[in-house]
């Protein structure tokens, strides 16, 4: 959704609002930095009063991009770059079979990892962000659920990207939980009978096609499984099966795997 559009030239005037281990916020920091945009940038898990404005602005969740009273969100990067009216060409995203493809070893990956945490890691929180391994992995699997739900014309509400697994839930069960998930996604997948997903599907940033709604569902979780990976690291463990960057080629996942 977007809220208006800003003049060329007031780019140091524009403020990010973020929060740690977020993947469009990291996306959209490294993104306008890589345009050569200044920025202030507001981190509202760790800032307060960050925080207010960012509601005060009328949003309901980060990561947008604002100028005065207006922003837009950054789930689409098309929004961003009409709403700081930039002379740059996103890249195409892949096909929607590229991008099943791409989710389905995501997937697969993540079931993998959530299981290696102990059980007492498992549910530590990772560095200034409030979110343990179990929390991500399990967001990992809802990323993909709720972008399925969608093609079924179910709202994609933000409030959905907060659920964590039960307290009793030990990794293998989130595993196992994550691949019935992708079971189901695959089947969806396999029924679809507009291959081209064209159609407009309803978001809480806006209507948008069904095909933007699953490039945004493969990156977003791609990187935080891609964030799992570094947990495990920071424990010493070394990962099942490791993720490339091969394995997730053609999704705009960002530079880093965490904010610095």
């Amino acid at each position: 959704m977007q809220h208006d559009r800003i003049e060329p030239g007031q780019s140091a005037r524009i403020k990010v609002f973020w929060q740690p281990g977020c993947s469009s916020c990291l996306r959209t920091k490294e993104f306008l930095a890589k345009q050569g945009i200044e920025f202030e940038s507001i981190d509202v898990h760790n800032d307060p009063a960050g925080m207010e404005e960012l509601l005060a602005l009328g949003a309901r969740s980060v990561p947008i991009v604002a100028l005065g009273g207006k922003f837009t969100y950054c789930q689409s990067f098309n929004d961003v770059v009409k709403f700081l009216d930039l002379k740059t060409k996103l890249m195409d995203p892949l096909p929607p079979e590229g991008l099943v493809a791409r989710i389905d070893v995501v997937t697969k990956a993540a079931a993998r990892y959530v299981k290696q945490f102990s059980e007492n890691s498992l549910r530590e929180e990772f560095r200034d962000r409030k979110r343990t391994p179990a929390g991500l992995a399990f967001h990992v699997f809802r990323v993909v659920e709720m972008g399925m739900q969608a093609a079924n014309q179910i709202p994609l509400e933000f409030e959905g990207f907060n659920d964590v697994p039960p307290d009793n839930w030990a990794g293998k069960d989130i595993a196992d939980w994550g691949l019935r998930i992708r079971e189901l996604f695959l089947a969806w997948w396999a029924g679809e009978k507009d291959k081209t997903l064209q159609y407009l599907v309803p978001t809480y940033y806006g209507k948008r096609t069904m095909h933007d709604v699953l490039e945004r569902t493969a990156w977003h979780s791609a990187q935080h499984t891609r964030q799992l990976i570094l947990m495990l690291q920071t424990y010493g463990i070394e990962p099942d099966g490791i993720l490339t960057m091969d394995d997730l080629a053609g999704l705009p996942v960002p530079d880093e795997v965490w904010d610095r």
